[in-house]
């Protein structure tokens, strides 16, 4: 008889790598900024590090646009397109995102690649970034992993649209998620107002669910013939 007990694995065991990566990355830069604020780590300067991060990587439009109107493109601002989701306005706001990875990624890293989901993740948030700056008529910073987790819900839209296709099922209710989501956002920002981030999360979604029919399993080929065979 194995003495094997499943209740004492680690949960970490059942999710895929790459999510337990980004999963712990946002994690510990959370991590770190608390310990800092509660003089923990890092000494009287740790109290001001979360601004810092939020300065030097967040996106801002005034400063895409003037990169765009002069040509010139700097690496270390161009870092920004793929820093932000990993710094956070608070330690909620990291939670929530750290929620989104588990969940979305563990469903769409068991069927894409490792590469393909780091590709779904930063490419969705490149793209919000972009999009976020030179769409929004806003000058708020745009920070934090909701982008890019919008990407794997995308991505997990995708997986629900193919298999729907596959099965002849109505494939617009692969799109509910989404719809109940932006539906949430729209609510609350009525309710209690906010900002346009939700232009950015909903590029980001729409950046996942188009990449997807390259980096999946079997891309955009898969996907052509199982439509033809409806």
């Amino acid at each position: 008889m194995s003495s094997h007990n499943p209740h004492s694995e680690s949960p970490f065991n059942a999710l895929p790598p790459v999510v337990v990566f980004l999963a712990l990355a946002i994690a510990g830069v959370e991590i770190g900024l608390q310990l800092g604020q509660r003089g923990l780590l890092g000494g009287p300067e740790a109290v001001g590090w979360r601004l810092g991060l939020i300065q030097r990587f967040s996106v801002v439009p005034d400063l895409f646009r003037a990169m765009w109107a002069q040509g010139i493109w700097p690496p270390e601002h161009l870092l920004r397109l793929v820093a932000y989701p990993f710094v956070h306005a608070s330690f909620g706001h990291a939670i929530f995102v750290v929620v989104f990875i588990l969940a979305l990624g563990k469903m769409v890293a068991e069927v894409f690649a490792a590469w393909a989901v780091l590709v779904v993740y930063f490419g969705a948030s490149a793209v919000a970034g972009l999009v976020y700056s030179f769409v929004v008529p806003s000058e708020m910073p745009l920070f934090g992993g909701y982008p890019g987790a919008y990407g794997l819900i995308g991505a997990f839209t995708f997986l629900l649209w193919t298999r729907l296709a596959a099965s002849g099922g109505p494939q617009g209710r692969a799109f509910s998620l989404i719809g109940f989501l932006m539906g949430i956002q729209l609510l609350f920002g009525l309710l209690f107002g906010g900002g346009l981030d939700w232009v950015a999360d909903l590029a980001g979604f729409a950046t996942g669910f188009l990449l997807s029919f390259v980096v999946s399993p079997g891309g955009w080929a898969r996907v052509s013939e199982r439509l033809r065979r409806r």
